[in-house]
């Protein structure tokens, strides 16, 4: 079986199998279309190092190439989502670092949110315990969010003397639960609870720990058995049309249903339809 690791100079159109992919960092698997990928150092509360970043960014641009993942799960082992950098590993070292240096790890960290918003499938974090710093990020950079009323979100950037525009936190955060709430949480750094979060549109719905993941799933799957060529169309306009003007935004999206208008999955929903079926989309 081909990987799409290791493949980054594939031709235009290549297309392989993500099942099975080694991860070195992290668990991951692929079921039934959804990839469910878990950061698992539990111990320490899941936190990143240099390396999970890079390999975090160069697995969801190989999805674009993947045609056996629909939608991707994001999810922490044991009881937390992620602690962010880790503070021997990656903080540490960072204080000694030249500012060639630093813009070099800062870009990479940035490239992950940027590869998580350009991958066609939906992302669904699954959020329970501690999420801080970059894995506050990783949240705020997928699609939908699912959580548990114990789960603490903190985009703790200023406790360190940083400033709380990391990784697109000032461009993405606003748009999800507002101007005034984002520069609140990202000024003082404080954690938002789950209640909290849900309320504030963060969080799609609280769910009892022990169910989050297959909840997430669950609806990772619902996504993944839809009209997937159709939800990265939503993805790519979702994402796009932040830059541009209401006219604009019209037009793109007349351009993008139009596409959409041509492809098989289309056509099967109409003669669905007219047999009074459930369709059945292919993704072409």
């Amino acid at each position: 079986m081909r990987y799409l690791k290791g493949e980054p100079h594939a031709l235009p159109g290549h297309r392989g199998s993500l099942a099975g992919y080694p991860a070195q960092h992290f668990l991951f698997e692929v079921e039934n279309g959804v990839a469910t990928l878990t950061l698992n150092r539990p111990e320490r509360k899941n936190p990143l190092t240099f390396d999970s970043y890079a390999e975090l960014r160069e697995l969801f641009r190989a999805f674009a190439r993947a045609d056996d993942v629909q939608a991707v799960v994001l999810a922490g082992s044991g009881e937390n989502f992620c602690s962010g950098g880790d503070v021997h590993e990656i903080i540490g070292p960072l204080t000694r670092l030249d500012m060639p240096g630093l813009l070099a790890f800062t870009r990479l960290t940035g490239d992950v949110v940027k590869a998580m918003r350009a991958c066609p499938q939906p992302i669904v974090a699954a959020i329970d315990g501690v999420c801080a710093g970059a894995g506050a990020m990783l949240a705020l950079g997928s699609d939908i969010r699912y959580g548990t009323a114990r789960s603490k979100t903190a985009f703790l950037f200023t406790r360190v003397g940083l400033a709380g525009c990391d990784m697109g936190a000032c461009a993405l955060l606003p748009r999800v639960i507002g101007q005034g709430r984002a520069a609140e949480l990202l000024y003082t750094g404080r954690a938002m609870g789950g209640e909290e979060a849900e309320r504030w549109g963060f969080l799609k719905r609280l769910c009892a720990p022990e169910e989050l993941l297959a909840e997430a799933q669950a609806f990772a799957a619902a996504l993944a058995a839809g009209p997937t060529f159709a939800h990265g169309m939503t993805k790519k306009m979702l994402q796009q049309e932040w830059n541009m003007g209401v006219d604009e935004a019209i037009e793109a999206e007349a351009q993008a249903q139009a596409i959409c208008m041509a492809t098989n999955d289309f056509h099967r929903a109409y003669h669905a339809f007219v047999a009074r079926e459930k369709p059945r989309f292919e993704g072409d």
